[in-house]
């Protein structure tokens, strides 16, 4: 209703209570009774204006009511409608703890590799056609293969890992991390073959928590510097001259400072075995290293030490036997500027075979009687990094291993040492995808003099993600 309305509503309605109320009092204008009137038309008027003034206040309050329902109909159909679901707004935690953050990370990787040797083939599929193994270099394996090569492509190195990291109440810090690739088990019967699917099986590379300064599970061995390696298009690179083990540990460390026990498992070459490898008994005592490892803007240097248990043991011959062996390695990363820096790795020691060069050559070797015999090492490499600019690197190293061998009981036709010569040249197009090739060339020699080489090109295309 309308103020208007409401007026001209008002106005008969108290003329006309007027004349009814006073109409029959007219006679007895100055009387009591008159005045009573008067105070009872007064009374009416006062509750007619409260009562139109109620209706007034509701009908504005509807107004704007339908005002309001008519702005936000209006705000509605002017918003697009939504290509596609807006991504998730609460986080997901399934089975975590309070204060838990979750990261994933990896890459796909295509290799593509052309090799050419000359005192043999490799086998078909093996790991040495998929990266530089200086052990599968083939010596003596007949005449040399005149211009031969072998062309291998494959994307089984591809990465991913995941990782947690916890706060909790008392301060304290937990993290977890998963890591896998797709080169364990290899194209077989039941995971696929190069004929047709190219299919590769799930393989565990690390797998470890931490709290606080505590390491447990499986992660690379305290005694290897990863970040010392070169940036390769290999897998490894200067293998020969690597440290290069992961098994399971518990490590602490406290500042630049690292102490861990590691899974035991003894290599030995049997009594006149040559190239022939026995897995031996683990044995009681665990392998222990220690590492000091400060850092810089310079960059980093760290030595660290090992000192482990050899075990072999043969019931039928009642034999149970032991050795201790140890190593020392020195490694680092020197900055030369902001565009260039040296990698380098020395390392030394008996009874450390299958730390070094991915068990290029035996721990040790039994005599006649069983007895153990360290077998010694030398091994190393030297590297140049060098950055034309953001998007274009370089890398230039040499890598070598040389062994000690009691060859009257080891035979002649076991590795006495072995090196490569690597330079590669790694184009970033696009932010975290990189496009690289390696020219590789590698030499196996035998203690009888015999010796064979490896040349290869080894190129890959790498998105990291």
């Amino acid at each position: 209703m309308t103020k208007r309305s409401a007026s001209m509503a008002r106005r008969p309605l108290a003329a006309a209570l007027f004349v009814a109320l006073i109409a029959p009092g007219m006679a007895f204008a100055q009387t009591a009774k008159e005045k009573a009137l008067e105070a009872r038309v007064a009374e009416l008027e006062r509750q007619v204006q409260l009562l139109l003034s109620s209706q007034q206040q509701q009908q504005t309050q509807i107004s704007t009511t339908q005002e309001q329902v008519t702005q936000v109909q209006a705000a509605q159909a002017a918003q697009p409608a939504a290509a596609k679901p807006g991504i998730q707004q609460t986080p997901i935690s399934a089975g975590a703890g309070p204060n838990t953050r979750f990261t994933y990370g990896g890459f796909i990787k295509l290799d593509a590799s052309v090799t050419s040797t000359n005192d043999g083939d490799i086998a078909d599929g093996s790991v040495g056609r998929l990266f530089y193994v200086p052990k599968t270099i083939p010596v003596g394996g007949g005449a040399a293969r005149e211009g031969g090569a072998n062309t291998d492509m494959g994307a089984n190195f591809s990465r991913f890992w995941f990782a947690t990291d916890t706060d909790l109440d008392s301060g304290d810090k937990i993290k977890s991390y998963l890591e896998f690739d797709l080169f364990g088990g290899g194209s077989t019967a039941f995971t696929g073959n190069e004929v047709a699917t190219n299919t590769y099986a799930l393989t565990l590379r690390q797998a470890y928590v931490t709290w606080n300064n505590w390491l447990a599970g499986q992660a690379w061995t305290n005694f290897q510097d990863t970040a010392a390696l070169p940036d390769t298009v290999d897998f490894l690179g200067p293998t020969e001259g690597t440290v290069f083990v992961r098994q399971a540990q518990l490590r602490y460390t406290k500042g630049p400072w690292s102490v861990s026990v590691e899974n035991p498992e003894t290599v030995l070459t049997p009594y006149q075995g040559n190239m022939a490898q026995i897995q031996a008994d683990k044995g009681a005592v665990p392998d222990f290293t220690v590492r000091y490892n400060p850092k810089g803007d310079w960059g980093h240097f760290s030595v660290a030490g090992l000192v482990r248990q050899l075990k072999y043991r043969n019931g039928p011959a009642d034999i149970d036997e032991d050795k201790f062996g140890y190593g020392i390695s020195i490694s680092g990363k020197w900055n030369l500027g902001a565009n260039d820096d040296i990698r380098y790795m020395l390392t030394g020691g008996e009874g450390i075979g299958r730390y070094v060069g991915l068990a290029l050559n035996n721990d040790a070797v039994l005599d006649v009687d069983g007895n153990l015999d360290n077998i010694g090492v030398l091994a190393g490499f030297v590297g140049w990094r060098h950055a034309f600019g953001p998007k274009l690197r370089t890398n230039v190293f040499y890598s070598r291993a040389e062994y000690d061998n009691e060859t009257a009981l080891t035979g002649l036709g076991i590795t006495k040492g072995a090196q490569s010569a690597h330079v590669n040249l790694i184009y970033t197009p696009l932010p975290k995808l990189d496009v690289g090739a390696e020219l590789i060339w590698g030499k196996r020699e035998l203690e009888n003099g015999d010796s064979g080489e490896l040349n290869r090109l080894q190129t890959h295309i790498k998105y990291t993600f």
